[in-house]
């Protein structure tokens, strides 16, 4: 079943499966495919399936949508297309395809995780990951302030995405290395150990704290 992988700065945010002839892409909270971003327009794109082809057309954005780095107005999607809108990276998956054989995907995806609130992290896991194919590391992250101060959330998935929307979002990415955190979108900034964190994704330690959206957070490594 084909497949769109959306990331920024390298960090995967969420997977959508395409299980519609028709899916909508845009701003506005009724797409299929919702980026909250001003550079993404209410009523960006549409993806219409017709069997195993997918065509992407661009609704007259004001940003316009760009395949393999070229602007397009309707194209045919081939197997890890990479579409780019502003600064999302979105990867077009579709390893049933009668052109080209199955291809690994790049970055690491995640299940269709909405954004929520840091106190209720959203973890997506690895699509087909089998026992070894994650690192084998464990870790937490203890809010310290707000309403839901102590709670504790596991972060067992491949990437967890915190934040509120429309304010400050940021993702913690399990890699074979360890864990590290990045600020994905929004105005608010994410700083660590008191320090604001730049573009790049940050290694996280154990001990370190995380404020993001007003609330503190201490991540444990186990």
């Amino acid at each position: 079943m084909p497949k769109m992988i959306v990331s920024i700065d390298g960090v995967v945010i969420k997977e959508v499966q395409l299980t519609k002839d028709r899916t909508s892409l845009g701003r506005r909270p009724y797409n299929d495919i919702v980026i909250d971003n001003l550079a993404v327009s209410g009523e960006h794109a549409v993806l219409q399936m017709s069997g195993a082809e997918v065509y992407l057309e661009d609704l007259n954005s004001t940003n316009g949508t760009h395949v393999n780095g070229k602007a397009i107005k309707k194209q045919l999607l081939q197997n890890n297309d990479l579409v780019e809108i502003g600064k999302y990276r979105i990867e077009y998956v579709n390893e049933s395809a009668p052109l080209g054989g199955a291809k690994p995907t790049r970055g690491q995806a995640g299940s269709a995780a909405p954004v929520l609130p840091p106190f209720e992290a959203a973890s997506a896991a690895l699509p087909g990951s089998a026992a070894g194919s994650a690192p084998a590391l464990n870790a937490t992250i203890k809010v310290m302030s707000g309403a839901a101060a102590g709670r504790e959330v596991a972060l067992v998935k491949v990437v967890t995405t915190i934040g509120k929307p429309g304010v400050a979002v940021a993702a913690i990415t399990k890699r074979p290395q360890g864990f590290v955190v990045a600020h994905v979108e929004g105005a608010g900034k994410l700083t660590l150990n008191g320090a604001p964190t730049d573009a790049e994704p940050a290694i996280l330690k154990s001990g370190d704290i995380l404020e993001l959206a007003g609330t503190r957070m201490q991540f444990f490594l186990h």
